[in-house]
This record gives C-alpha cells, sequence and structure tokens, in this order.
C-alpha cells in the first residue's frame, strides 16, 4: 500500500529551489521564522555533489530546519524521511532528522520521540546521508513512534554540537516506506498501526477499535505481545491472534463475526478457563448468538465458574442458549471444598420462606443447602440481608417453629448460576463434567 499512491496524497517537500520562505528555523508551525533572507543560509545553486543545495551556519545550540507544510500522519502509513548532508567548513556538528508533532487545532502533541539517531559529521566534503522512520506503530525500524495522536508533522533536520561550522544540504526526501512494515498490505490490519503497544498494562482499547474499524472486511491481525482491555470490546472483524489479550474478568469480549471458542483461546494466550467465560458472556449479550460450541476442547477448572458474575450485566435470561461438545474437569484443591456454616436462627410459619434472627449471618453464602430439625429436603440459601439478620428460603419449612440451630453447605458447583434471578431454555448438548468427587457438575437458581 502505497499512500502516495492509493490516497493521492504527496508526501514530498518542495526542492530548496523554490524558496526558502517554507523552510523554518524554529519548528515549522505558522508564523515560525524562515530561512528566507536569513543571515545564515543562503541557497547554493550549483554544488558538485547536490546540484542546489542549502548552505547553513549553526550558530545555535540546535539548528533547526523544518518544512512548514503539513505532512500527513494517518494510522497505519510508515514515512521514511531522509537527509544528505555535508561540512563545507568550521567546527564538526551532529545531524540527525527530526519532527515536530501537530494535533488537531495546531495543538502541539507531547510525550512522544521526535528526533532520529544523531551521526556526527566527521570529514569536511564527505556526504553523509540520516534517515528516520515515523509512524504510528511501535515496530522495529521505526524511529518516532507517534500512534494516532498526531494528524501531521513538520520535519526536517537539527544540527547540534559546536557552533560555527557551515554545511550544505540536499532536499530533503520524505517517502512511503508503509510497505515496508505490513506483512499483508492487503488481507490485514494491524492494530499496533493505531496506536497498541502490546506491553502489558497500556490500555490498548482504543488501538483495537480503531484498527476493527478500518479493517472494512479484513482481517485484524494482533501480533505477539500481551494487549491490555480496560473495558468491554465488541469487534465486528475476523482476528488473527498471535498475542493475547488481558481484561478485567467483568468485562465483556465480544468476537460477533468470528465467534469460536478456539479462537478465545487463543485471544486469552490459550487460558481455556477464561476463554470459557468470555465466550459465554459474548453467548448471553449478543441475540445472534444461539450456541456455544466448544469445538471438543478440555477444559480445567481452578475454581467453580459463577456463571452470573461472568456476565454481571444480566441477571435473568429467557432466550435459548446451548452450549455444546467439550469436557470440564477440575484442579483439585481447596477451592472445591464445602463451606458449612452453624448458625441459630428464628422461624415461623407465617413468614415461611425467611429465617430471622440469624446469628453469623454474614458468613452464609447465597446457594447453601439448609439441614435442621423439621426443615426437608432441597431448602436452599436464596438470598440474605446482613443489616436484618434474615435469610431467604427457596421453599417453606414443613415443622420447624421456633429456633434452632441450622446447618448451611456450601457445595462446590464446576458451573454455579444461582445468582442469575431467573433462567429459561438452557441446554447443554456432549457436555462432559469430570469431579472427581470433589464437587458438583452445575447449579441452577432455586425453584421458587
Amino acid at each position: 500500500m502505497n499512500k502516495a499512491i492509493t490516497d493521492g496524497i504527496v508526501f514530498m517537500p518542495p526542492a530548496f529551489a523554490n524558496g526558502l520562505d517554507v523552510w523554518s528555523s524554529e519548528n515549522g508551525t505558522p508564523g515560525s521564522d524562515t530561512y528566507d533572507g536569513a543571515a545564515n543560509a543562503a541557497f547554493v545553486p550549483a554544488d558538485q555533489d547536490f546540484g542546489g543545495a542549502l548552505e547553513v551556519q549553526k550558530v545555535q545550540g540546535t539548528q533547526r530546519l523544518r518544512y512548514m507544510g503539513e505532512t500527513p500522519i494517518l494510522p497505519g502509513c510508515y514515512l521514511q524521511i531522509t537527509a544528505r548532508v555535508k561540512a563545507v567548513s568550521g567546527n564538526l556538528p551532529n545531524v540527525r532528522i527530526a519532527g515536530w508533532a501537530g494535533g488537531a487545532g495546531g495543538a502541539h502533541v507531547t510525550g512522544l520521540t521526535e528526533v532520529g539517531p544523531s551521526v556526527a559529521l566527521t570529514t569536511y566534503g564527505e556526504v553523509v546521508e540520516v534517515t528516520a522512520v515515523v509512524g504510528s506503530g511501535e515496530r522495529g525500524g521505526v524511529d518516532m513512534v507517534w500512534g494516532t495522536g498526531p494528524l501531521y508533522g513538520h520535519f526536517g533536520i537539527d544540527l547540534t554540537g559546536p557552533n560555527g561550522g557551515v554545511v550544505r544540504i540536499d532536499d530533503i526526501r520524505i517517502e512511503d516506506a508503509t510497505n515496508f512494515f505490513l506483512r499483508d498490505i492487503v488481507g490485514m490490519v494491524d492494530v499496533r498501526d493505531y496506536g497498541a503497544l502490546g506491553d502489558g498494562s497500556t490500555n490498548d482499547l482504543p488501538a483495537f477499535e480503531a484498527a476493527d474499524a478500518a479493517a472494512n472486511g479484513r482481517t485484524v491481525l494482533v501480533p505477539a505481545g500481551t494487549y491490555y482491555l480496560a473495558d468491554s470490546l465488541t469487534m465486528q472483524s475476523k482476528v488473527s491472534f498471535e498475542g493475547e489479550v488481558t481484561m478485567p474478568v467483568d468485562k465483556i469480549f465480544e468476537l460477533v463475526n468470528d465467534f469460536d471458542f478456539s479462537k478465545y483461546v487463543d485471544a486469552f494466550g490459550g487460558d481455556t478457563e477464561m476463554a470459557f467465560k468470555k465466550a459465554y458472556q459474548a453467548l448471553l449479550n449478543n441475540p445472534g448468538h444461539v450456541e456455544l460450541d466448544m469445538k471438543g476442547r478440555k477444559v480445567a477448572l481452578r475454581e467453580p465458574v459463577d456463571m452470573q458474575a461472568a456476565v454481571p450485566n444480566r441477571t435473568t435470561y429467557k432466550t435459548r442458549h446451548l452450549i455444546k461438545n467439550a469436557q470440564f474437569s477440575v484442579f483439585p484443591g481447596p477451592n472445591w471444598d464445602t463451606d458449612t456454616v452453624t448458625s441459630q436462627a428464628t422461624y415461623s410459619a407465617g413468614d415461611n420462606k425467611r429465617l430471622t434472627s440469624v446469628a453469623n449471618v454474614a458468613n452464609i453464602q447465597v446457594g447453601s443447602l439448609v439441614t435442621g430439625n423439621g426443615v426437608g429436603r432441597e431448602v436452599y440459601v436464596r438470598a440474605k440481608n446482613v443489616g436484618a439478620q434474615t435469610v431467604t428460603l427457596s421453599q417453606p419449612l414443613y415443622d420447624a417453629e421456633g429456633t434452632q440451630n441450622y446447618t448451611f453447605r456450601r457445595f462446590k458447583y464446576m458451573w454455579d448460576f444461582s445468582g442469575f434471578d431467573q433462567i429459561s431454555k438452557f441446554a447443554v448438548s456432549n457436555i462432559e463434567f469430570q469431579c472427581g468427587g470433589d464437587c458438583s457438575a452445575v447449579l441452577l437458581p432455586p425453584a421458587g
């Protein structure tokens, strides 16, 4: 992809022979001083190495030369700036490519690298070529990584080091170097070209959103690295993961047109437990998804999956959803041990689904099986109120009037749906649960 051709953009600044009034001795911004009529600069029409050249005497600590035209900076586009310089007389300076990053309204975009590698001039008359690459993505060979904040740049060179020397500068070239950085310039859109860093801590969510918007039918590439997403993300494009993503557990990662469990496993670095939670979140949050095909994968769980906590924006769902073709197993350990609490409480048939004056109510877990004299079978804790010291039951007790000790056993379930108020039309097909006696398979919300 050559932007100069496909988008009709011309990056090359004018030759010095066309006039020095567009070449600034400052940052290149409107109103800055130019080299037109400057005492320390002149156009030399005939130089044996350059033809026409700009001759400058270094009189400042950093002698700047910037093109005052606004060279556009486009996401996914990489520019190579090249200058050929030679020392003529006096002290020998250093030379480097440099720029000034401009944003909306002409504001300076700060915090960016705006200089390339410095090269020392060591011999009079020797032509030295300096180059630097500027672009949105952090790629090998990119000297000035500008992300997606700048809209344009003022580019040129800096002379540093001792003052007094005279140099001649050939016409500065700015060329599209995008093809050196895009591995598949037709079928891929790289998130790095839209500012993603993949360092595991910078929020790369805006870069993913921008790459998805720009893909227009192409695949979004997530290269090697760890990309932190601070909030929920919905991607319409197909995605290829070489790197992995991390994000808060309660945030939703939805691959709308690439809803495939193996894709979620790739996205989360092979962590099948996290991949299942994220794919399940997407299943419940997109009306276009009715089933999650696990493609025969095995998922080993380190702890029970709180299915409602994995989808914190939902407490009910009534649309049919199917999870199929997988095996779930557990890593044995204390996370699967039954939690048991014994507390004194009072029961009245006049309020037949409530225990009152419940001691130690804060330690009683919703979903616990309740046992005691006159309780009956399959009675569970549906809700609790710590301030009021009450427990709401899934069904009435049959003969438990008065005050007594109750035992509350919270068993561990591989899929724990107890946080939902209501679930309709939930189904599984070809799902095998292997608990090894440490847990039970599925807990649905108590009836009633």
